[in-house]
């Protein structure tokens, strides 16, 4: 059995497996520490503080199972990202650190009857649409703009509310998950500070690692489910990813603040204030959990509203609608969020406090809570790669039920800090190599190109083989990129 040094103790791999180690609870841990990935990730992860995180997340009080990392593991805030804690509702906590600054960050993507030959000729026209339409950088606004009563609609309603103003396909919701909205949102426990910065969000794509990506499918590894999801080799395909803007961003801001002086008012210990926290059943819990909520709906309206302007954009430059080219929404799932869900604890189900921190949900054929028409084959896990090499769908399994409380990998992860990315990265000759693979680049600044260089993430193909070898989600296809839109 191998081992990896790990703040004095190993992280041993599990015997008979391949990618499933495990750090044995000790010191203040209430449970073990489990990392999905191969040994080439882990030793990536040296001179990071993930693996400690992974540890200290181990002491939130009432954490069940344990505490979970995903193939794209790095460092992160309290939590390491592909991060994955469940908490009991009554002996638990909930803490803004698992599940993020960007609240549902999500990504959807939608299919279309186009296939790649279509595009020939058409692809600089399209990015540059895509480019025109959709307010992308930091601080952007878009517009929308929304009065404080109208934006408590869009807490409470989330997608439905962009579908019924006009903003989509009353389908689209079926194939969101949560449906696109979700339970115990209430806008009066989010700040005035947050509606502000939410007035004029809803349609825009913000910064950081946010994109609309042009792909085609260029690979097939799993018929039955690729047909299901309504794939097939050289499809046009289109993703929209991005979260809660400003507003998600404010409602962790506020939180964690409150959380501060929770953990004192409680008495809880923890070797990290990054992971400040209240009983989920506490006063403060209850009102961070409707305002997380509140923002989660907000970010689904949000790429509800893009998916609208993508399919408007698309359908100009081609000269036929949205209907016409079958742009229809495959899945939309989120990767910063926490959710009240039913998992088998100790041979029992019970309801408990999913946190995930940038990872997926991946729930297995049959369950009740993804869309009928894929329920032989698993719910679509959407794994977005970097601008210049793939991206995956992979379907979810019985044993991510069983290990990972239905979770999965969100991405590749980042390899390289924005930092490290600024200064070995040149702008001119990333968008060089991007031409030259055939992806043409749109973005609101260099800066935001530079620190989203394929150089800057992991190899998406080691991350999802590294996701199916744990056996917490298959591969279902492996799509390309043609053209990309960042903020």
């Amino acid at each position: 059995m191998r081992g990896v040094v790990l703040v004095g103790t190993d992280l041993q791999l599990v015997p008979g497996q391949k990618c499933h180690w495990v750090m044995r609870k000790h010191d203040g841990m209430k449970v073990d520490g489990i990392v999905f990935a191969t040994d080439e990730i882990i030793q990536d992860l040296t001179g990071t503080k993930a693996l400690s995180q992974v540890k200290n997340v181990a002491y939130l009080p009432g954490i069940l199972k344990a505490s979970l990392a995903m193939p794209d593991i790095h460092e992160g805030y309290g939590f390491p990202i592909g991060g994955v804690a469940a908490t009991d509702l009554e002996e638990g906590v909930i803490s803004p650190g698992g599940i993020g600054y960007d609240i549902n960050c999500g990504v959807r993507l939608m299919v279309s009857h186009l296939s790649k030959p279509n595009l020939d000729g058409h692809m600089d026209d399209l990015v540059e649409a895509l480019f025109s339409s959709i307010p992308s950088g930091l601080g952007k606004t878009g517009a929308i703009r929304l009065s404080k009563a109208e934006l408590s609609k869009v807490l409470t309603q989330g997608a439905k509310w962009a579908v019924t103003s006009g903003y989509g396909w009353p389908e689209d919701l079926e194939y969101c998950e949560e449906k696109g909205c979700m339970d115990g949102a209430d806008p009066k426990n989010v700040t005035e500070r947050a509606f502000s910065r939410g007035a004029g969000g809803l349609g825009t794509l913000g910064s950081g690692n946010h994109f609309i990506e042009v792909s085609y499918v260029e690979r097939i590894y799993d018929e039955n489910a690729a047909e299901a999801f309504g794939l097939f080799e050289n499809q046009v395909v289109f993703w929209v990813h991005s979260g809660s803007r400003g507003l998600g961003h404010q409602v962790c801001t506020d939180y964690l603040n409150i959380m501060r002086r929770a953990v004192s008012k409680y008495g809880i210990s923890l070797p990290d204030r990054q992971l400040d926290c209240a009983p989920t059943m506490s006063d403060e819990g209850k009102r961070y959990f409707s305002a997380m909520a509140a923002a989660a709906n907000y970010a689904w309206a949000n790429r509800q509203v893009l998916t609208h302007y993508v399919r408007e954009a698309i359908a100009k430059t081609l000269g036929k609608s949205a209907e016409e080219l079958g742009m229809h929404l495959m899945y939309d799932v989120a990767h910063n969020i926490g959710k009240i869900e039913e998992h088998n604890i100790d041979g029992k189900k019970k309801k408990v406090l999913v946190h995930r921190k940038g990872a997926t949900r991946a729930f297995g054929p049959n369950h009740p809570d993804i869309p009928r028409k894929y329920a032989e084959v698993g719910q679509p896990v959407l794994v977005p790669g970097d601008m210049g090499r793939a991206s995956y769908v992979l379907k979810g399994s019985k044993r991510a039920m069983e290990f990972s409380f239905g979770s999965a990998c969100h991405g590749a992860g980042r390899a390289l800090s924005r930092t490290q990315a600024k200064k070995g990265i040149s702008a001119d000759e990333l968008r060089k190599d991007l031409k030259r693979s055939g992806v043409i680049v749109r973005s609101a600044t260099t800066k935001g190109l530079v620190e989203e260089a394929p150089e800057a993430y992991k190899d998406v193909d080691v991350v999802v083989e590294a996701t199916a070898c744990a056996g917490l989600a298959d591969k279902v296809a492996r799509l390309r990129p043609m053209g990309v839109i960042k903020g």
